[in-house]
């Protein structure tokens, strides 16, 4: 089947952004990321226009929804590029966007530091061996499911990259130290954020 795709560049953020399209041939089994690397393999790549461009900037790290470094936004939705499949979308045109909640760096890779900044300011991170109870395995073991993708915050009204509600990702974090911290001074220090 071919598929229409559409992707909204950006050389930076103070430039401005633009439409490219282009078209991918392939099996509606395939995920978004196989169709970017599909697309960045075309020596040279071409868009529909048949003008000669750059290739797609995007991050990828596993293929295999272990990294969350390829969140995006698919047809207007935040989701991981490894994990989309063609089939799962409607239509044949995929529209692919950078998130918006956080600074752009280039096409669809944004800057998504603040996620570890917030960490950082919530003094969530152990100061000594964690304490694993038996009976909270199940828990912790979802919490840790987390990729701190973005995706959640994309979607998260009370959330900006320049404010202070830190969102899921420092939740589901917090969630887990104090589960398992046994140092009681940092304890109190992140109870008391």
């Amino acid at each position: 089947m071919v598929y229409k795709i559409r992707i909204r560049r950006q050389e930076s953020q103070k430039s401005d952004s633009y439409w490219q399209k282009f078209e991918y041939d392939g099996s509606k089994n395939s995920s978004v990321a196989t169709v970017l690397k599909e697309l960045n393999s075309r020596t040279p790549l071409k868009d529909n226009s048949g003008n000669i461009v750059t290739p797609i900037s995007w991050e990828c790290s596993c293929m295999v929804r272990k990294c969350g470094a390829c969140a995006m936004l698919i047809n207007e939705r935040p989701r991981l590029a490894c994990s989309t499949f063609l089939h799962t979308l409607k239509g044949s045109t995929i529209t692919l966007e950078p998130l918006s909640k956080f600074p752009l760096v280039r096409d669809l890779i944004v800057d998504r530091s603040i996620l570890f900044e917030n960490l950082k300011k919530l003094n969530l991170w152990l100061e000594s061996e964690a304490y694993m109870n038996p009976w909270t395995h199940e828990p912790r073991y979802q919490s840790a499911r987390c990729l701190m993708c973005g995706c959640c915050l994309e979607v998260c009204p009370n959330f900006s990259a320049n404010g202070t509600f830190a969102g899921a990702v420092a939740a589901v974090n917090a969630f887990r130290i104090l589960n398992e911290e046994q140092e009681s001074t940092h304890l109190n220090e992140i109870s008391a954020e």
